[in-house]
């Protein structure tokens, strides 16, 4: 646990000239404020000031007054700028000039869920997957759908010619405090893939944020583009980002049982049954743009149906073989365009309502439901994710425990930019129409 005066010495020690302010707006999008070194002290006591109207659903220009406060934990250097006037960074909360958490925060949201689960006398550790691609850059610098390499799952160079690149990415997380556990080829050509370690999921958003802005930064000194929208190539397999949970009471894995056939707890049973009942509704914010449901089609080994299994890759949750403290599920429909803090709060949200509610999740799939026809898994109850962003978000407004995870604030500023969003594309005409109508 860092102080203030451990942030103030150790930005001394490191020569610091500058920290960057950082934080998420509601669509996921990472924002900063970059102050100099004299400016720390007033920012670690959080008076540095901000104006809110400017940054995506935050607030109207009559109450645009906002303030930061960083969490001290969250420091960091940035190691790819120079270590003579070296750049720190640190994550914060959104205020209000009144002195109350921000509704419009979504690390605050976070937070909310964070203390209703400790009420419960329990913690949420998560660990996630993300995926990418790195692409090339034309002779302007704009990025193109270029791959950089024609590699497939787990190659190495010379075919995986991103392996240097994905080589500083994990460097530069490693030198930010990352405990980086695996990084790969992915199955699409340019595909990546990098995962690190558990932790509590408040540090896990703050990873994942921190993860997409260190990804493209480094990738731009290698001159590609890193980027992580969900499905950039038809035909090829979508970036994914699975996240593993698992809930902890008293040090001990609450998920765990080993009189249990499957060696899983009560707990468990019931966070899953939460997960498959709230999966129509949290997928808007797991899933949050059009092109997520590119992705979210049958097979590209992207989960579709709403179920769970042991061991079956083609159910929404999957329980890993490892047990004991390692005993956890994974949720495999996120995707890397989610905004981290919302997307884990609505997680751990639908599996505490699973919890209270005594949500039995019903009978694993053990058979690959993508071999399946329709009236197969109809009559097993199976059914499907949304397929579209807006049946999400109908599925969103209809879900009041999602919705009152979010707050009318979130809730209503994400649903109108999914509206204009929705909107924009549906009125758009696309190359696909003029190929295929142009000579009618």
């Amino acid at each position: 646990m860092m102080t203030r005066e451990d942030v103030l010495k150790e930005a001394q020690e490191l020569g610091v000239k500058f920290v960057r302010l950082q934080f998420v707006d509601i669509l996921g999008t990472i924002k900063n404020v970059a102050i100099t070194i004299e400016q720390l002290p007033a920012a670690l006591d959080g008076q540095i000031m901000f104006d809110g109207s400017s940054i995506e659903g935050f607030t109207r220009i009559q109450e645009s007054d906002m303030y930061l406060r960083p969490d001290y934990d969250t420091f960091a250097i940035f190691p790819w700028r120079p270590q003579e006037g070296a750049v720190a960074r640190l994550m914060c909360d959104i205020y209000t000039p009144e002195g109350l958490p921000f509704a419009g925060c979504p690390r605050n949201t976070l937070k909310k869920v964070i203390a209703e689960a400790a009420e419960m006398g329990l913690t949420m550790y998560a660990g996630p997957e993300p995926e990418f691609f790195l692409f090339e850059r034309d002779a302007q610098g704009y990025p193109t759908t270029i791959t950089h390499d024609k590699g497939s799952y787990f190659d190495l160079s010379p075919v995986d010619l991103g392996e240097n690149a994905r080589r500083d990415i994990v460097l530069a997380l490693e030198a930010m405090g990352f405990e980086v556990e695996a990084s790969h080829h992915e199955v699409a050509p340019g595909q990546h893939e990098i995962d690190f370690k558990y932790t509590p999921v408040l540090k896990t958003a703050d990873n994942i944020a921190t993860f997409k802005f260190v990804t493209k930064s480094v990738a731009m000194q290698h001159n590609l583009h890193a980027t992580f929208m969900p499905k950039p190539i038809f035909g090829e397999n979508g970036s994914g980002m699975h996240v593993h949970q698992s809930l902890f009471r008293n040090g001990d894995n609450a998920f765990y049982r080993p009189d249990d056939q499957l060696q899983l707890s009560e707990i468990a049973y019931y966070y899953i049954g939460g997960l498959l009942q709230h999966a129509p509704a949290l997928t808007a914010i797991t899933n949050p743009t059009i092109n997520s449901y590119k992705r979210l089609v049958p097979g590209y080994e992207a989960p579709v149906y709403i179920s769970w299994s042991t061991q079956n890759r083609s159910a929404l949750v999957r329980i890993p073989s490892a047990r004991e403290k390692a005993t956890r599920l994974e949720l495999r429909n996120p995707d890397p365009a989610a905004n981290p803090y919302l997307a884990m709060a609505v997680m751990l949200k639908a599996g505490l309502d699973g919890i209270k509610n005594r949500i039995e999740p019903g009978e694993q799939t053990t058979d690959n439901i993508y071999s399946m026809d329709e009236d197969e898994r109809l009559a097993r109850g199976i059914e499907s994710l949304p397929g579209n962003i807006m049946e999400a978000v109908n599925n969103l407004h209809e879900d009041q425990v999602i919705r009152e995870t979010l707050g009318e604030h979130i809730f209503g500023h994400f649903v109108e930019a999914k509206m204009i969003e929705w909107d924009v594309y549906r009125t758009q005409v696309h190359q696909w129409e003029v190929e295929q109508y142009l000579t009618i």
